[in-house]
């Protein structure tokens, strides 16, 4: 029999091969588009702290979403790997020093504040209509909004993807974050919450 570990491994690879194929050009089209609905459909109050990331491979580019979030009062960070399970959020400051973070992305420097975010745009490699989510297999995420919990913070979650990263189903998994919301080329998804 086939372990759910298994099975999320080949999901990710079949969505994140579908998700390299996308024209270039189009998928930057598809982000800015995601800006303007981030934008238009995420509210906050000025100083919200939003966790945002920085792309690699093919993406959904969120710069632009930042950009927008925080022309609407954002505090935004960005995830900054420590070692191999954890990742903390530091803040983006305009004209502050960026280093590599590994995996191709950067982050900011050391010296930035660390901030505990209260909107998360959180990368995925596959969601399901539930709102389960296959990220890429290291569970920073995971680790870093049960740490969040545990502070008594509950981030609002935000899913960002492309349409053609959504599977039939995601195995589920005791330990697994569901996404309440992904935001994608066709616009924001609310879930219900399962009974």
């Amino acid at each position: 029999m086939t372990s759910h570990r298994e099975i999320k491994k080949q999901l990710r690879k079949e969505a994140l091969a579908r998700r390299d194929r996308l024209d270039e050009f189009w998928r930057i089209e598809a982000s800015l588009e995601m800006a303007e609905t981030a934008r238009d459909n995420i509210q906050f109050e000025p100083g919200t702290i939003v966790s945002g990331f920085w792309p690699m491979r093919s993406e959904v580019d969120v710069r632009p979403m930042m950009f927008a979030l925080r022309e609407h009062g954002a505090r935004l960070c960005l995830p900054a790997i420590l070692d191999k399970h954890t990742i903390v959020f530091r803040e983006l400051v305009r004209g502050a020093p960026m280093v590599d973070m590994g995996f191709g992305t950067v982050g900011p420097h050391e010296e930035a504040e660390v901030l505990d975010p209260q909107i998360m745009l959180v990368p995925l490699a596959a969601f399901d209509a539930r709102g389960h989510r296959i990220g890429y297999g290291a569970g920073y995420y995971d680790r870093a909004i049960s740490k969040l919990q545990d502070k008594g913070i509950e981030p609002r979650l935000i899913g960002i993807a492309f349409d053609c990263q959504e599977v039939e189903r995601v195995p589920d998994e005791n330990h697994d974050v569901i996404i309440p919301e992904i935001l994608t080329e066709s616009g924001l998804r609310r879930f219900a919450p399962e009974l």
